[in-house]
């Protein structure tokens, strides 16, 4: 499962990130895992990496997120890695993402392509800050001189978007054009990955999926299925996960609308269950593995 990586999604105060899903998931399936740099990672982790040779993005208040070149790069990159590779290896492909303040760079990337995504998009935590999100993103497409749809979806994500957008959709294109089946494991900001492959290659679309969690769907502040209806129709699933019942408080607010998806949680569950797991085996493994983290970290409260 290719994971474009920035972070890893670990909120400040504790809260178990939602890689706990995602890791438990693929302990259950036996699934392979494949890292992605889509360019964000400033420190290279000490693990295998794909890197597709991409850069940090800039604060999209700039007018000019990533060079044009690096865009280019990126995207080319991305569809040999879908295509040459992942597409030969694997007929189903599970891609997850983590990127701060993604939902921004997500919502400026949609706004610039012409779609309505102001106040649509989702927050790790139960305040939404969409007026923080809309100043931003109105401010970075008039910095951009954005004042009316682009129809090149590279040229967005140069200008107000962030590297994971381009690699997502790249990857994305590169297998499904070869007839893998493609899950986008993740909460609105799968809605731009989705209008990226659309303005891109819109005959890539019959082979994709969005994969997300219950919290995500429910989420008041946010509107993931509106977006994907406005930008093309694909099936959206959501795994339906219930932390109510857990011991731990820490996996208790997953219910009160803090973290709800991340590091392809949802479509990673959704592979589990589609492997034949129930939904009460997916969340003993969590526990089991949030009880372990506990342990290492010496605290078993």
């Amino acid at each position: 499962m290719p994971c474009n990586t920035h972070s890893t999604h670990d909120p400040p105060d504790g809260k178990p990130t939602p890689a706990l899903i995602t890791r438990a998931a693929i302990k259950l399936t036996g699934a392979g895992v494949l890292v992605v740099n889509a360019g964000g990672a400033r420190v290279r982790p000490n693990i295998p990496i794909i890197d597709l040779q991409g850069e940090p993005g800039r604060d999209i208040r700039t007018g000019l997120a990533i060079n044009h070149e690096v865009v280019d790069r990126v995207f080319e990159n991305g569809v040999i890695l879908g295509g040459e590779n992942l597409a030969r290896i694997s007929e189903a492909i599970v891609i997850g993402e983590s990127i701060p303040a993604g939902t921004t760079t997500a919502m400026a990337f949609l706004v610039a392509m012409g779609y309505d995504a102001w106040d649509k998009m989702s927050s790790a935590s139960p305040v939404n800050p969409r007026e923080l999100k809309i100043a931003v993103v109105r401010e970075a497409l008039r910095n951009a001189g954005i004042n009316k749809p682009l129809e090149d979806p590279l040229e967005a994500v140069s200008r107000v978007g962030d590297p994971v957008i381009v690699a997502m959709a790249s990857i994305t294109i590169g297998a499904a054009k070869q007839g893998a089946k493609v899950l986008l494991a993740g909460g609105t900001q799968m809605a731009a990955v989705l209008a990226f492959i659309k303005h891109a290659d819109k005959n890539a679309l019959s082979n994709v999926a969005i994969g997300t969690t219950r919290w995500l769907v429910n989420d008041r502040t946010a509107d993931l299925i509106g977006l994907v209806r406005e930008i093309a129709h694909v099936p959206v699933a959501s795994a339906n996960l219930d932390f109510g019942n857990m011991p731990y408080e820490g996996l208790k607010a997953y219910e009160s609308g803090f973290v709800k998806e991340g590091v392809g949680a949802g479509g990673a569950s959704i592979a589990a269950i589609s492997r034949g797991y129930s939904i009460s085996q997916l969340q003993g493994a969590i526990l089991s593995d949030y009880e372990e983290l506990l342990r290492s970290m010496g605290n078993t409260t």
